[in-house]
């Protein structure tokens, strides 16, 4: 894997940078949050951290593989390298759950022979809008919008609504649709 330009690196190179080594090392994980919204909206959105969930927490060996890529730890779960000032790593701890949905399958991409994972583009707007129906982050119920516009043949609006119903945030799903119906 080639190593990216540090200065002008996006968040979806960087995690498949990352996520390549980690997979190589035998840490499975999957991208959620922001840095996938920013991935499925193509740049629109950008995100200036990726939070990546290793499906087994071994922090020692996760800063072995980021050490060996250059990076540093700048708290017990960020990682920064020192030529990339903008963007920084988390490692939440898993599983990977999109409100009450557990568990997620995510989709999956092949990057030089080596699989990577990452929440559905159904799943981002259901993380997003999680936020949304549980916090009032208006800013994630945009960030859910953009993924919906961007990748409309991708997400799946009648999971969508499905899983605001039982979130308790059918209101989120009929502002969402109400969104949607007008131009952007």
């Amino acid at each position: 894997m080639e190593t990216p330009n540090w200065s002008t690196v996006t968040e979806n190179e960087l995690w498949r940078y990352v996520a390549w080594h980690l997979e190589g090392a035998g840490i499975r994980s999957v991208l959620v949050g922001g840095a996938v919204v920013s991935i499925y909206t193509k740049g629109i959105y950008r995100s200036g951290d990726l939070d990546i969930v290793p499906d087994d927490f071994q922090r020692p060996k996760i800063a072995e593989v980021l050490k060996s890529i250059g990076f540093f730890s700048k708290k017990s779960r960020h990682f920064k390298h020192p030529e990339c000032d903008h963007l920084v790593v988390e490692f939440p701890h898993g599983p990977v759950e999109v409100g009450e949905q557990y568990p997620v399958i995510p989709d999956e991409i092949i990057v030089n022979g080596r699989t990577l994972r990452l929440l559905s583009p159904t799943d981002c707007v259901k993380d997003r809008l999680a936020a949304y129906i549980h916090w009032n982050a208006g800013d994630c119920f945009d960030q859910a919008v953009l993924v919906c516009r961007v990748q409309k043949d991708r997400v799946d609006l009648q999971n969508v609504a499905d899983w605001c119903e039982k979130e308790g945030g059918a209101n989120a799903y009929v502002r969402l649709a109400k969104r949607l119906s007008t131009p952007a």
